[in-house]
């Protein structure tokens, strides 16, 4: 038995030495099926498309101009500025947060990488904690939307042309809503690490606000969409409950602060947040997998031996999406692409390629390797499936087709997105009131403004896609799908030499 213990332990050196050098060498492999730099810039671009607010004299999608400059006077504050979620004019608290959170993740695992992308990258994380800032300026109340989303869909309106009522929703002791407010700690306490060298003022704002706003989530607990359903349902409802964030938020201020504080919290309530549960979604509304993942980073790197048992939990998690693997949960479309569900499907395939090549960053550095049930899964085995799908995202695919706008030969030209389907302010300067607009929506023509970088919520099961604008669920993009591949796509840049 102790020899063939030692024959194991020897194959598990082997291999996480080979994984070590295929790491050292692939920075020098040259030539790639895609140009990651390109759809990297155009990435982070997108979210000058989403922008709310007054617009910068450096902003790039020229297109857009000011919008929602009186958000928040209904209940006499400021929420002017932050983004729209999609297509619609909405301003929705708990994926803007989630979108920060993943923006932040990106730029602290892969900023390294982006170069001359790194400033564009943070000034998008920077437009959202600012409007953050604002929506938990009052102690133990956050304005978690702008918009009442049922009177917005029912127009199809420019948001510089918006005329439809811009009520404000919060939260508070009363009406808790423990997911929205520990995201949104998240959120900043994820980008006070962002900013901690460059702007150390601004970090410790943003770190303090971060402290406050989780002692608020924790104390008063409750889903926001059981007293909110009316506003934020069916669109943003918190359908996990709350605890996935309490486990995310507190890894979260774990990692910004240090204190054992949080760390304590997540060693006593770990198992009653969920960390057992095999959810294998991550997106805006389910963070188990994230808050794995991020802190198997502490005990791998940072040797936290108290989260030793993150790894498994990383691991159970990353082997659910390896083809062949005994614990394979995931499915995949006949073309390859990871598949979840039919309605904007490409969000959980940008964060899944995240988790993947993050966590390859974590086994290369702690010279190991994930263990699948018995079978060996090495970093270069996640980011060659992570490649796969951000691969297909951009072109190589049944349908020849990329699905980020503006990216290679053919893309996307309904986009169900009101901005960029309508004709932009210079173009025509008259107002297109609400009933008007959809004659534009249900144009064939396409889009007059090209939202650069969007990635549109993809094809169906069987890889087909239909470029309809009334499509929702095929041809509407989201912050939260760009987020986190902006920081994939870095790691593919730097990888192929293209950065």
């Amino acid at each position: 038995m102790a020899s063939s213990l030692n024959v194991l332990h020897l194959l598990l050196i082997l291999l996480t030495l080979s994984s070590t050098t295929v790491t050292a060498t692939f920075r020098h492999r040259r030539t790639a099926s895609h140009n990651y730099r390109d759809a990297l810039t155009k990435s982070i671009l997108f979210f000058e498309g989403q922008r709310s607010g007054r617009l910068p004299p450096n902003q790039r999608m020229t297109w857009r101009r000011n919008s929602g400059l009186s958000d928040g006077s209904a209940m006499k504050v400021d929420l002017v500025g932050g983004y729209y979620d999609a297509g619609d004019n909405v301003k929705f608290g708990f994926p803007m947060a989630f979108t920060t959170t993943m923006l932040s993740w990106s730029v602290l695992e892969f900023g390294g990488m982006m170069k001359s992308e790194l400033g564009n990258a943070k000034t998008a994380i920077r437009w959202a904690t600012d409007y953050l800032l604002k929506a938990t300026a009052q102690p133990n109340t956050i304005y978690v939307q702008v918009g009442d989303a049922n009177k917005d869909h029912a127009c199809w309106e420019r948001p510089e042309d918006m005329d439809t009522q811009r009520t404000v929703i919060k939260i508070d002791k009363n009406n808790p809503g423990t997911d929205v407010a520990a995201e949104t700690a998240a959120a900043l306490a994820a980008a006070s690490l962002v900013f901690r060298k460059s702007d150390p003022n601004y970090s410790k704002v943003l770190l303090r606000r971060a402290i406050r706003v989780f002692a608020f989530a924790n104390k008063y607990r409750g889903a926001y969409s059981d007293g909110l359903k009316s506003y934020v349902c069916p669109f943003y409802c918190s359908y996990s409950g709350y605890q996935d964030e309490l486990l995310w938020g507190a890894a979260w201020l774990q990692k910004a602060t240090r204190s054992p504080t949080y760390l304590n919290f997540i060693q006593s309530n770990g198992q009653t947040l969920g960390v057992d549960e095999n959810d294998n979604n991550f997106g805006w509304d389910n963070k188990h997998a994230g808050a794995k993942i991020l802190l198997s980073k502490a005990f791998l790197l940072q040797k936290v031996q108290s989260l030793h048992d993150y790894k498994g939990h990383a691991d159970s998690f990353i082997c659910s999406l390896v083809p062949g693997v005994p614990s394979s949960q995931t499915q995949y479309t006949p073309g390859g692409l990871l598949f979840r569900m039919d309605d904007s499907n490409m969000q959980y395939v940008t964060s899944t390629t995240f988790l993947l090549v993050t966590y390859a960053k974590f086994l290369i550095r702690s010279h190991t390797v994930a263990n699948c049930g018995g079978t060996i899964v090495t970093a270069r085995r996640l980011r060659t499936i992570a490649k796969k799908q951000v691969d297909y995202l951009l072109g190589d695919n049944p349908m020849r087709i990329s699905f980020m706008v503006g990216y290679g030969p053919r893309f996307p030209q309904r986009v169900h997105h009101r901005g960029s389907s309508l004709p932009s302010i210079s173009a025509h300067p008259a107002k297109i009131d609400c009933g008007s607009g959809f004659n534009f929506m249900h144009s064939e023509s396409p889009n007059p403004n090209i939202l650069v970088g969007a990635v549109v919520g993809g094809p169906d099961e069987h890889d087909r896609y239909t470029d309809e604008r009334s499509d929702y669920f095929q041809t509407e993009p989201a912050t939260y799908t760009n987020a986190p591949l902006v920081g994939t796509l870095a790691y593919l840049a730097h990888s192929y030499g293209q950065i």
